[in-house]
């Protein structure tokens, strides 16, 4: 492990030479006008999880412009451009093309207008709250990039455009469509995504976990209902799913090492009907976060005691014992970097970028489904990196208080796109390069 990281590391030190990085520097900001435009039309049009046709397309023409096959409707809305050029590693690198149901309100004059049905039948506004469309146009821009330097790297060159990242299906539909079989299989997996925790142009990195395990958990908390005026001829559900939520957060604060990280979060408390009816039930919908397989599954374990025990200890009988339910369907699981391939690229970016624009970042437990590429073959490197999406100006007046800016999913977030785009793609390319390395 440690000859291979040292021979990329070499490998990285000649390809990242002052005069390649001015040319692929000056090169991207020739581009960068035509991004920008396409990054508006991709913001002003954005599409909701797996009904990503219009982005799919436009994506899809671009990579068979520049030459590579180019295989549409993968995984529902998924595009795979293959770019074949000599014996050497096959690189992935993926963006993903949805929106958010979030209704904007950034004022920008390219702010989205669009409206749209989810999967789940729920119509309101549509954004790019997370950033996607940033993710698209830097991977325009690094498919250019990367057949114009074409003769300065051997390999195969996989991009990927994912549908459905935000509803956690995406991935895992295009690999069930056969993407690592269809298509060569990659060696290496690379992505980025924007962040509303760094300054615009900023790349960050975590080593080991880098996002986490996201389960959904629905849970029913039957009662006794009856009149509000005679509580005690009922079994009172709100009660009981008070205390079940209230107890619930000492799973993490008095049952975990406080070395190890988690969140339970009760997100919707449902029940009831006027002020004076004790409803017969209520609903609480969660979401537990957590980092590795032995967390994940004490906290589940942990969710059924509680709600078991607070039902016992509140008269419930056993025919109406509260039901836990595990929406297996929405699990995404933790995404970890692999070692050699996270030292060496993040080298490499400190050697093109310098050190004042590259950091290493703690893990963050939002999910991300890219994590599916190197479950699906262990032997597959992967990397998901961030790109600083602040404007400097508002960096600067929150002193980097994130708690001062909008997060992600904001229907107020907006990054700031030419210092956003460019280091992305720089970034993707930078990269791709150091798995490729020079050609021979």
């Amino acid at each position: 492990m440690k000859r291979r990281l040292l021979a990329l590391m070499l490998m990285a030190s000649t390809i990242t030479t002052p005069a390649l990085a001015q040319e692929l520097n000056q090169a991207i900001g020739q581009d960068l006008p035509d991004l920008i435009a396409l990054y508006r039309d991709l913001h002003q049009n954005p599409e909701l999880s797996m009904q990503e046709t219009r982005s799919a397309g436009l994506l899809a023409e671009e990579a068979r412009r520049l030459g590579f096959e180019v295989t549409t409707g993968v995984g529902k809305t998924g595009v795979v451009a293959v770019l074949r050029n000599g014996n050497g590693p096959v690189v992935m690198l993926r963006a993903d093309m949805d929106a958010l149901p979030v209704e904007e309100q950034t004022g920008l004059p390219f702010a989205s207008r669009a409206r749209a049905t989810s999967l789940a039948g729920v119509e309101s506004g549509v954004m790019h709250a997370c950033g996607h469309d940033t993710h698209m146009a830097a991977w325009v821009g690094a498919a250019r990039r990367l057949v114009a330097m074409r003769d300065q790297w051997s390999g195969t060159l996989v991009m990927v455009a994912q549908p459905g990242e935000e509803i956690g299906q995406g991935a895992k539909a295009m690999l069930d469509d056969g993407l690592f079989t269809r298509f060569p299989k990659p060696t290496h997996a690379i992505a980025f995504h924007d962040s509303a925790s760094l300054p615009a142009g900023t790349i960050g990195y975590s080593v080991g976990p880098a996002l986490a395990n996201v389960d959904s958990v629905d849970i029913r908390v039957r009662g006794l209902g009856g009149h509000g005026a005679y509580p005690h001829t009922t079994r009172d559900p709100i009660v009981l799913a008070s205390r079940i939520v209230t107890t619930l957060q000492t799973l993490v604060s008095r049952e975990l090492n406080p070395l190890d990280s988690a969140v339970v979060t009760v997100g919707s408390f449902q029940g009831g009907t006027k002020h004076n009816i004790i409803s017969d039930e209520v609903k609480l919908l969660l979401t537990v976060r957590s980092y590795t397989p032995e967390i994940r599954q004490q906290l589940l374990d942990g969710i059924r005691r509680v709600v078991r025990g607070e039902a016992i200890a509140g008269g419930i009988p056993e025919d109406r014992m509260p039901e836990v339910t595990l929406r297996e369907g929405d699990f995404t699981p933790a995404t970890h970097n692999t070692d050699t391939l996270t030292q060496s690229t993040a080298t490499l970016f400190r050697e093109h970028f310098g050190e004042d624009r590259v950091r290493q970042v703690p893990p963050v437990m939002a999910g991300e489904d890219f994590s599916r590429y190197h479950l699906a073959d262990p032997q597959v490197e992967s990397l998901i990196f961030w790109v600083g999406g602040v404007p400097q100006d508002r960096w600067d007046a929150a002193n980097g208080n994130i708690a001062e800016l909008p997060s992600l999913h904001s229907p107020f977030w907006a990054p700031d796109p030419e210092p956003t785009i460019a280091t992305a793609t720089e970034a993707m390319v930078v990269a791709a390069l150091g798995v490729f390395g020079n050609r021979p």
